[in-house]
């Protein structure tokens, strides 16, 4: 979408306006327990907050949303990404919707890396993985599932759960390592319990404690992240 909407660090982009369609289709994943947030009919979102709202709290109506305004249609949206994925050379991937929470949506171990070596993780997308936190106009405030950003040197990137993958996170964290700053990136998947997404996080901490070989809170500054006081582990 951000290749053929270029949004820059500061820029707000272009206003999408929201439907009575929009507000049924958010209320019939509101009632599947799927992760939104609420919409009216007639609300203005920026693409900048329409990012903010598919990227902080892993909004599946907005995802939806976005696709349609970018594409003119879901169906268009995701032979779009199909097609990104093969000129990516991701072979054992297959997606049917915008939204994550799909089963029959497929994605190999080697995307992640893919993508990032594609460069299309732009600037805009790293800015908004790396934000605490958004307002936006009928939801109010929204909140980063990442809850370890800017604490234990986490600068990003992405939670994600649902029943067939487990708690996931893909995540990178920077800590002094041997007396040199070192940034650490990784993926842990699979994770049990009730609250699947504190479970990856915990995972993702324990596996940068693990690697760093040392105290939590040897972390190097992060001036360009609000800073969080310690707190209690997960």
């Amino acid at each position: 979408m951000l290749r053929d909407h270029p949004l820059r660090p500061g820029e707000d982009g272009p206003t999408i306006a929201l439907t009575d369609d929009d507000v049924a289709d958010t209320d019939r994943r509101r009632g599947q327990r799927e992760s939104v947030v609420s919409v009216e009919a007639g609300e203005q979102l920026t693409e900048r907050q329409a990012l903010q709202a598919l990227l902080l709290p892993s909004a599946n109506n907005i995802a939806a949303v976005l696709a349609r305004w970018d594409a003119g249609s879901v169906d268009r949206f995701v032979a779009d990404m199909n097609a990104a994925a093969r000129s990516l050379g991701m072979t054992h991937t297959r997606y049917t919707r915008p939204e994550r929470l799909r089963r029959r949506n497929r994605v190999d171990c080697r995307g992640p890396g893919a993508h990032r070596r594609s460069g299309h993780a732009t600037a805009g997308v790293r800015e908004h993985r790396r934000t605490p936190s958004a307002t936006l106009p009928v939801a109010g405030t929204v909140h980063n599932t990442n809850t370890l950003l800017g604490y234990n040197g986490f600068v990003g990137v992405k939670t994600g759960s649902d029943d067939a993958a487990g708690g996931c996170f893909a995540f990178r964290a920077i800590r002094w390592i041997d007396g040199k700053r070192t940034t650490v990136t990784g993926v842990v998947l699979g994770q049990p319990g009730h609250d699947r997404i504190a479970a990856g996080l915990e995972a993702a901490d324990a596996m940068v404690d693990r690697i760093a070989g040392h105290s939590p809170r040897q972390v190097p500054p992060m001036p360009d992240l609000p800073q969080r006081s310690p707190s209690p582990r997960l």
